[in-house]
C-alpha cells in the first residue's frame, strides 16, 4: 500500500487531501497540531474504513517535525508521497502588521515546509524514489497589498521547492508546486471579512475574495489535483489550479512591474473601475452578483 504524510490536515485543503488519497487506496498520515480536534475526518475515516492515522505534529518545531516522520518511518519503513499544506495567512499593510505576524507566517509557510522535507529526504533519496508535493499559491507569483507577508512566504516557498527539484531529480525523487487560485476556505472566507486600515487594500481585498467566493471553488478540486501529480509520475513542476488561477496569473503576466504597481496604487474610483473592466465584477459595496472571474477572463 502506497504511503502519503499530509501537513495541516484538520481542515480545508489539507482535510479534503486526506479524504482523497484514502479513498484512492493510500495509508494516509494526517498531521496537524492537534489532532483530538479533528474530529469530522476522524467519523468519516470510520465511517468509510479508511486507512488513515491522525499524528500530532507542529511544523513550526523541529523537535516535533522530526520526532513525528522519525516515528512514522519507523513505523512504515518509507514514504511514498509528502504533501506539504500546512499554512496561515495574516494580512495588512506592511506599515500596520506587527513584526510577529510576519515571523509566523516565514515560520509556518516556509521554515514549516523545509523542517518537512529534511526530515523525509535522506530516506527518499537512499531509496532513489518519493514524490514532495508543496502547496503554495498564485500568491507565490504574484505580490499585492495587503497579503505582503503571505506572498513572501510562498515567494520563498516557490524559490526553495524549485531548487530541491533540481538537486533531487538525479535521485528519482520528483518535486512539484501546487498554486491554487481563490479556494473556499476558512482562510479565504476570514480574508473576505474587511478590516480597518489607513491603507485601503485591505478593503478592496477582501472586496474581491468575497466577489470570488460568490462562485466557490470547493478544496476537493485542489485535492484531486494533488493526488493526480502523485500517481500520474509527472515531472512538470508547477500545477496551477481552480478556474481563476490562470487567469490571475496570466493577467499578472500582461503587465510590466511598474503598470502592476500603479494598479495597486490607484484610487477607489479607479481601483473598482478597472477590476470591473477587466473581470466584469463590481466589487463596491452593495453591487449585485458579477460573473466568476474565469469566465470574464475565458
Amino acid at each position: 500500500m502506497k504511503s502519503v504524510i499530509i501537513t495541516g490536515s484538520s481542515r480545508g485543503i489539507g482535510f479534503e487531501t486526506a479524504l482523497t488519497f484514502a479513498r484512492a487506496g493510500y495509508k494516509v498520515y494526517a498531521t496537524m497540531r492537534n489532532p483530538q480536534a479533528a474530529t469530522l475526518l476522524q467519523d468519516i475515516s470510520n465511517k468509510e474504513n479508511l486507512s488513515i492515522r491522525f499524528r500530532a505534529m507542529d511544523v513550526d518545531s523541529d523537535a516535533s517535525v522530526d520526532s513525528c516522520i522519525s516515528d512514522i518511518l519507523k513505523e512504515n519503513g518509507a514514504i511514498d508521497v509528502l504533501v506539504n499544506n500546512a499554512g496561515i495567512e495574516r494580512h495588512g499593510s506592511i506599515e500596520e502588521l506587527r513584526m510577529s505576524d510576519f515571523k509566523a507566517v516565514m515560520e509556518t509557510n516556509y521554515f514549516g515546509v523545509l523542517r518537512c522535507m529534511k526530515a523525509l529526504l535522506p530516506t527518499m533519496r537512499q531509496n532513489q524514489s518519493g514524490c514532495i508535493i508543496n502547496v503554495a499559491s498564485i500568491a507565490g507569483r504574484i505580490t499585492n497589498a495587503p497579503l505582503s507577508a503571505y506572498t513572501a512566504s510562498k515567494f520563498a516557498g516557490e524559490a526553495v521547492t524549485e531548487a530541491l527539484a533540481g538537486e533531487v531529480k538525479p535521485f528519482n525523487v520528483r518535486v512539484a508546486i501546487v498554486e491554487p487560485g481563490i479556494i473556499n476556505t476558512d482562510m479565504a472566507q476570514h480574508i473576505s471579512i474587511p478590516e480597518s486600515s489607513i491603507y485601503p487594500h485591505t478593503r478592496r481585498f477582501a472586496a474581491m475574495f468575497a466577489g470570488s467566493l460568490q462562485h466557490p471553488t470547493p478544496a476537493s478540486l485542489v485535492a484531486g489535483k494533488i493526488l493526480e501529480i502523485a500517481d500520474s509520475g509527472t515531472w512538470i513542476l508547477r500545477h496551477p489550479v481552480g478556474p481563476d488561477a490562470l487567469p490571475f496569473l496570466e493577467w499578472r503576466k500582461g503587465m510590466t512591474d511598474e503598470q502592476w504597481i500603479d494598479w495597486n496604487a490607484l484610487n477607489d474610483e479607479d481601483w473598482y473601475t478597472n477590476f470591473k473592466n477587466t473581470f466584469g465584477m463590481d466589487l463596491r459595496a452593495g453591487a449585485p452578483e458579477a460573473a466568476a472571474i474565469e469566465n470574464v477572463m475565458a
